[in-house]
């Protein structure tokens, strides 16, 4: 399992989990959910309580990836094999991204 923060204008918004057989979740923190001012994320992850699942990167989060020859030269040089949307999504969106959402690895404690 693996786990990264997911913030929105620097600040952490909810939890995006990649679970061992490959599906994933993504849930708001309950502080981020009770501030009427704080927006969701993007329209197909909107604001609840309930937790989001699905057996495949959420197309949010994929949409962020870099693709084509960006994609290639990412993966040789991070070493990450060109399956592994969870590892490039944390490697390309931990310091700078397209829009104001970031994904950030949460180290194991």
């Amino acid at each position: 399992m693996r786990n990264a923060k997911v913030l929105f204008k620097n600040e952490e918004a909810g939890i995006l989990t990649q679970y061992d057989d490959g599906s994933f979740s993504f849930r708001y923190h309950n502080d981020w959910i009770v501030d009427s001012h704080k927006q969701s994320i993007s329209l197909t992850l909107p604001k609840t309580k309930q937790e989001f699942h699905s057996k495949h990167l959420f197309p949010f989060f994929y949409h962020m990836l870099p693709e084509g020859s960006n994609k290639q030269v990412v993966c040789k040089l991070n070493r990450i094999d060109r399956e592994d949307n969870f590892g490039i999504l944390l490697t390309t969106t931990k310091n700078d991204s397209v829009g104001a959402v970031r994904v950030v690895k949460v180290e194991d404690q």
